[in-house]
């Protein structure tokens, strides 16, 4: 028999990263608007997928440039943080 490979993973991965890239820094929202806190947090948390997809595209990248500081960094640190495991992975015990 025939095995079967199933591609609704895939294909759910796949859109998953094309929704979680689609507010990516250097977008052009941030040609007249500032990214605060809660889009570095975003941009914290989408930073992996973001990397990925800079490596191929020059129109994304990873940190917005255009911030309003101290903030944006605060979010932005959080957000990845957050998304890579921060401080957690060191407490586990095997």
């Amino acid at each position: 028999m025939k095995k079967r490979i199933n591609l609704k993973p895939l294909l759910a991965i796949l859109i998953i990263a094309l929704l979680l890239t689609s507010c990516a820094p250097g977008n052009e929202k941030f040609v007249e608007d500032v990214a605060g806190f809660w889009m570095g947090l975003w941009h914290g948390f989408i930073a992996l997928f973001t990397f990925i997809i800079s490596l191929f595209s020059d129109s994304v990248n990873i940190y917005e440039i255009n911030n309003n500081g101290n903030w944006y960094n605060f979010g932005f640190i959080l957000g990845a943080a957050t998304f890579f495991g921060g401080g957690t992975k060191s407490s586990c015990r095997f």
